[in-house]
């Protein structure tokens, strides 16, 4: 791993000292987008903090109205447990 690395800090020392440019455009690339994913356009809701719902406001909004029982049953199973295959 060291010296994988070693190679690529050689390598891009070079291509920095023969072509500074080759390697300056898709960091400029990288950063505006990374910028633009840190910092979305969209100027309404800059300086809000962004609002959070949290687990207990949504229960109690849900625990107001009544819930219908699910229409669901468990049905016991009659697999006999000697007859497992041998794979497991």
């Amino acid at each position: 791993m060291i010296v994988l690395l070693a190679l690529i800090i050689i390598g891009l020392i070079e291509d920095l000292a023969h072509d500074p440019i080759q390697l300056l455009i898709p960091l400029a690339i990288f950063g505006t987008v990374f910028l633009l994913y840190k910092f979305p356009p969209g100027g309404s809701r800059r300086g809000k903090p962004p609002v959070r719902k949290t687990a207990s406001s949504s229960r109690s909004k849900n625990s107001t109205r009544s819930r219908k029982p699910a229409p669901f049953r468990v049905i016991e199973g009659g697999k006999d447990d000697d007859n497992l295959p041998k794979y497991h």
